[in-house]
């Protein structure tokens, strides 16, 4: 027999409660809330990327998360590089899946023209290429978009991060 040990709604209560004003005590406050850090970034940023489709589609992702400015305090200047990589190869010497490599280099600058914040962000992901070849074509089209989606959300975290107040 087990003897586990019920807790109470109360005392869940109560647990829930000392937890949200441990929270409040802190000075936390939600990023994305009134106020908030991304606060200053939100709708007052331009978004200026390469004319590539990687550079369109890391610009469709950050408008969308960071909105688009009627009236830009901040030029967001974004640099995309992609590199593909064979990661497994067939004894038949065909590639069976291929690996891209992104690195996205940003410079937030104010309308002051002072570079705010700036740096370089990396990750990756895979698609398989043993389909046709239109289901090769589309998982890499579907890699390429996952790939600026996620360098878009790392700029964003990084830009939050070091927003002004």
């Amino acid at each position: 027999m087990s003897s586990r040990r019920q807790t109470s709604p109360l005392t869940r209560r109560a647990i829930l409660f000392g937890g949200c004003a441990a929270l409040a005590g802190c000075g936390f406050a939600p990023v994305y809330g009134t106020g908030g850090q991304a606060a200053a970034l939100r709708n007052a940023t331009v978004v200026e990327t390469e004319d590539t489709v990687e550079g369109y589609r890391i610009r469709q992702h950050l408008e969308d998360r960071l909105g688009i400015a009627a009236a830009a305090r901040f030029r967001l200047s974004i640099t995309v590089d992609v590199t593909r990589r064979a990661v497994a190869v067939a004894s038949d010497n065909n590639t069976t899946r291929q690996r891209l490599e992104g690195t996205a280099s940003y410079r937030l600058i104010n309308d002051a023209g002072q570079v705010v914040t700036h740096g370089t962000v990396s990750t990756f992901t895979a698609y398989s290429t043993t389909g046709s070849t239109v289901a090769t074509a589309a998982a890499e089209e579907d890699a390429q978009d996952r790939l600026m989606i996620a360098l878009g959300d790392l700029i964003v975290t990084r830009l939050i991060a070091a927003a002004p107040q």
